[in-house]
C-alpha cells in the first residue's frame, strides 16, 4: 500500500505537549493568564499593536470586520484567490463584496485592479498574503486613504513574514491570523486580530466576548454591584482557551525554525522545477521575506487535473488553493459571473499545492520532485 504524504500537517514537540498538560494540572482551562500571555506574544511578533486571540482565522475575520464597523451599505474590496471566509465574513455583516483581480505572477490582489473598483462606499480593502507572500501594502494603503477606507491583511498564511523590513501585523490597519494545524504555527484551532487603532481592537475584543462591556465608566446601568457587566452591541463567543494558548506560546518558540525549514523546502522545489517545461514556480518580490505556507506550483497546458490525480495516486497528498470565491454558489446565485477576474481564474486552473510543512524530510521533497517531474515530462 502506498503511504500518503500529506500536503500539510502540524509539528508537535514534547515541549508542546508538556505546555498543554501543565494547563490541565492548573486552575484555568478557558480564558485565563495563558490567553493574555499569548496575546502579548503575538503583539510583540506583529509590531506591538493590540492582539485579540480567538477560535479560528474565520472568527478573526468576522471580528475584524465588526471592529471596523462594516455593515449594510458598505463595500468590501477583496481578492477571489482566497478561502471563502475572507469575503463571507464581511457579507454576513451586510456588506457588498467587490472582487478585484490578482497579479498574474504572484496571485496577490492587484493594486491597479483595486484602484479601478473602489468607490466612496468602500469601507475595507482586504488583501490576502497568498501562500505566505505579503501583498503590496504600500500601494494599497494610499488607495484606501483616498476613499476613506481601511486596509485589512488576511495573514492566515504569512505570520512570521516581512514586507520591506516590517513584520506581518504591521502592514495594514487590521491584520487577521490563523493558527489551524497546517498553518505556520498552531493552537489546534485558533486565530487572532491585530489592530493598529486601539478602539478597533477594543471593539473586536468585545465582539468576541459576547459583547460584554466591563468598564464602569461606560455603564448605562448604574448603581449595581461589582458583579455588573452589560452588553451594548451584540457579540459572539469567539474566545480562545488557555489550553490552546499554551500550545501557541510553545509553538512561537519554534516559529523561526519553522520558517527556515519552509524556506529551504521552497528553495529546493524552485531549483528543481525552474527548468521543467510545463511547470511555473511561484514568484517572489525582492522586497519581501515570505513565511511560506504553501508551495503553489502551476501546471501548464491544461494538464492540472491529470497531474493532480496522478500525484495523489502516487501517494503525494496535493491540494488546490483556491476555487475563485465568486464561483461558490452562495456568490454565483447572487449574480457574480465567471470571467470577472481572468488572472485569478487562470491561476486556479493551473495551481497545485505541493507538500509543505516543517517536518517534511529531504527525501520526502525528493520524492515529490521526482514524481512531479516524471508526470509532466
Amino acid at each position: 500500500m502506498i503511504q500518503m504524504l500529506p500536503y500539510g500537517r502540524q509539528s508537535i514537540s514534547e515541549e508542546d505537549i508538556e505546555a498543554v498538560t501543565a494547563i490541565l494540572r492548573g486552575d484555568w482551562l478557558t480564558t485565563g493568564p495563558a490567553v493574555t500571555a499569548f496575546e502579548n506574544a503575538i503583539s510583540e511578533l506583529t509590531g506591538g499593536h493590540r492582539a485579540v486571540s480567538c477560535t479560528s482565522g474565520t472568527a478573526a475575520l468576522h471580528m475584524a470586520y465588526a471592529g471596523l464597523g462594516v455593515g449594510p451599505g458598505d463595500e468590501v474590496v477583496t481578492t477571489p484567490m482566497t478561502f471563502v471566509a475572507t469575503a463571507s465574513c464581511a457579507a454576513i455583516l451586510g456588506a457588498k463584496i467587490v472582487f478585484a483581480d490578482v497579479e498574474d505572477d504572484t496571485a496577490l490582489i492587484d493594486p491597479a485592479a483595486v484602484e479601478a473598483v473602489v468607490t466612496d462606499r468602500t469601507k475595507v480593502i482586504a488583501a490576502v498574503d497568498y501562500a505566505g507572500h505579503p501583498a503590496d501594502y504600500d500601494a494599497l494603503q494610499p488607495i484606501a486613504d483616498r476613499v476613506g477606507a481601511k486596509t485589512l491583511d488576511d495573514a492566515a498564511h504569512s505570520v512570521g513574514g516581512f514586507y520591506r523590513g516590517r513584520p506581518v501585523g504591521d502592514l495594514a490597519d487590521v491584520t487577521t491570523l490563523s493558527f489551524f494545524p497546517t498553518k505556520n504555527l498552531t493552537t489546534g484551532e485558533g486565530g487572532a486580530v491585530v489592530a493598529k487603532d486601539p478602539a478597533v481592537g477594543q471593539k473586536a475584543h468585545e465582539f468576541h466576548f459576547i459583547g460584554l462591556v466591563r468598564d464602569p465608566d461606560r455603564f448605562e446601568i448604574t448603581g449595581e454591584g461589582p458583579w455588573h457587566q452589560e452588553v451594548h452591541e451584540h457579540g459572539l463567543n469567539y474566545r480562545l482557551t488557555d489550553l490552546a494558548s499554551a500550545l501557541g506560546l510553545s509553538q512561537l518558540k519554534r516559529l523561526a525554525d519553522f520558517k527556515k525549514r519552509r524556506t529551504e523546502i521552497t528553495a529546493r522545489y524552485n531549483e528543481a522545477f525552474a527548468s521543467v517545461d510545463g511547470l511555473r514556480t511561484p514568484a517572489q518580490r525582492d522586497d519581501v521575506d515570505p513565511a511560506w505556507h504553501l508551495y503553489p506550483v502551476r501546471v501548464l497546458g491544461g494538464r492540472r487535473r491529470e497531474v493532480f490525480d496522478n500525484l495523489r495516486a502516487a501517494g503525494i497528498g496535493v491540494q488546490v488553493n483556491y476555487i475563485p470565491v465568486y464561483w461558490h454558489p452562495v456568490f454565483a446565485n447572487a449574480g457574480y459571473q465567471r470571467g470577472l477576474c481572468p488572472n485569478a481564474e487562470q491561476f486556479y486552473s493551473e495551481e497545485i499545492s505541493l507538500p509543505m510543512f516543517p517536518d517534511l524530510t529531504d527525501s520526502d521533497v525528493d520524492r515529490v520532485i521526482e514524481t512531479l517531474t516524471k508526470l509532466v515530462s
